[in-house]
């Protein structure tokens, strides 16, 4: 296990407040991570776990984006592609990818991503509300929560609810009720 995810596990594991106040500042724990060339950061709150890429059962019929499904200690759970979800060109696995296990609305999903940073906390002050225009790299606006800037990078959180369509989430339930 790298020292990211050792990090990334133990602040997981860890009984923490997730809205520390300090001062008047509000810190945001992110799990942050990378897909093509953009740095994306989504709440540690909603991240359930991260994984080594594994085997990842392709389910006939699905939309392009469900890369597939994989079992999860006998749960299974849809595996949505990023990098195909963003329009970018989709690479071969690489020892730096990384499954991250997510609950959004109720559901348990995970996504590929390029390689998995680090666990920050950052004050919410750095963060500008999400630009109103198409971001490099394809990434649609609209599921974008806002931009951190940080000193030497920017971080873009995204908004893990706006990210599928209610009839994208219809598909990726039928996709995974088709698999189990």
């Amino acid at each position: 296990m790298s020292a990211i995810e050792t990090s990334a596990a133990n602040d997981l594991a860890a009984p923490v407040d997730h809205s520390v106040a300090a001062g008047e500042n509000e810190l945001l724990q992110l799990v942050s991570f990378v897909v093509g060339d953009e740095e994306f950061a989504v709440p540690i709150l909603s991240v359930q776990e991260i994984n080594r890429m594994m085997q990842i059962t392709r389910v006939p019929q699905s939309p392009p984006f469900v890369e597939g499904v994989i079992n999860l200690r006998g749960k299974i759970i849809p595996v949505i592609n990023l990098r195909e979800r963003f329009g970018m060109e989709k690479l071969d696995d690489s020892e730096d990818m990384r499954i991250i296990v997510v609950e959004v609305n109720d559901r348990v999903i995970g996504f590929t991503v390029d390689r998995v940073n680090e666990v920050l906390r950052i004050s919410a002050d750095i963060v500008d509300p999400a630009p109103q225009m198409v971001l490099s790299g394809g990434v649609d606006g609209d599921y974008v929560q806002g931009v951190g800037k940080l000193d030497d990078r920017l971080l873009i959180l995204l908004s893990l609810e706006r990210l599928f369509s209610d009839e994208e989430m219809a598909e990726v339930d039928a996709a995974t009720v088709q698999a189990a």
